[in-house]
């Protein structure tokens, strides 16, 4: 059976970008870029509007207020680009042109919990947040995985991730500093049916 990872990079309040950023806020450093080249190899699941930003991206794209891609920006996608992603996406049109990509039109959940019980690999996620929301929804997330960097974004934060997130019991099972900046928290996430009625064991 497959394990399912929500994976999101987030500012210290919460946004997945910001706008007139760069990627990771410019503040990527070696020891986190080389634990990123570390990572076991995954299956993306993603919805239609991280494809178009990050095919985009592959194609050429540079993102908004750049003139050029950063090395590592350019590296990213290009691993990115050589991994094999599943894109759910009623409005997107078979054969995506980006590399590896399959195009799932039925039900998120269903398709995830499907490919779940019938793979052996890491599902992860890129961005889409109302996918991720859905799939924690569903029960079906395994690891839950934030990466915050210090900044925070009140004035040019976009995607404010938690909203409308069922509560959610968090068990750390790692945390860790890289750069001396960049912190990660990793937990099993349990959705909750109402807050517990004592604190939590």
């Amino acid at each position: 059976m497959s394990e399912l990872l929500v994976d999101f990079i987030t500012s210290l309040d919460g946004y997945a970008s910001g706008e007139g950023w760069p990627g990771f806020w410019g503040l990527e450093g070696p020891e986190y870029l080389a634990w990123l080249g570390e990572q076991p190899e995954a299956t993306h699941l993603m919805g239609a509007n991280t494809y178009r930003l990050m095919s985009g991206f592959a194609a050429g794209q540079v993102p908004e207020g750049q003139d050029d891609f950063r090395p590592e920006e350019e590296a990213s996608v290009d691993e990115l680009t050589k991994a094999s992603k599943v894109v759910f996406s009623s409005s997107l049109e078979d054969p995506l042109t980006w590399a590896n990509s399959t195009l799932v039109r039925g039900d998120a959940v269903e398709a995830v919990r499907a490919l779940k019980s019938n793979g052996s690999g890491l599902l992860t996620t890129i961005g889409s947040l109302s996918l991720c929301r859905s799939l924690l929804r569903a029960g079906l997330v395994d690891r839950f995985r934030v990466i915050m960097f210090p900044v925070i974004t009140g004035a040019t934060g976009s995607e404010r991730i938690y909203d409308g997130y069922p509560d959610i019991a968090l068990e750390m099972i790692e945390h860790r500093t890289f750069d001396g900046r960049i912190q990660l928290v990793e937990y099993r996430p349990t959705v909750l049916e109402h807050p517990p009625l004592g604190a939590p064991a």
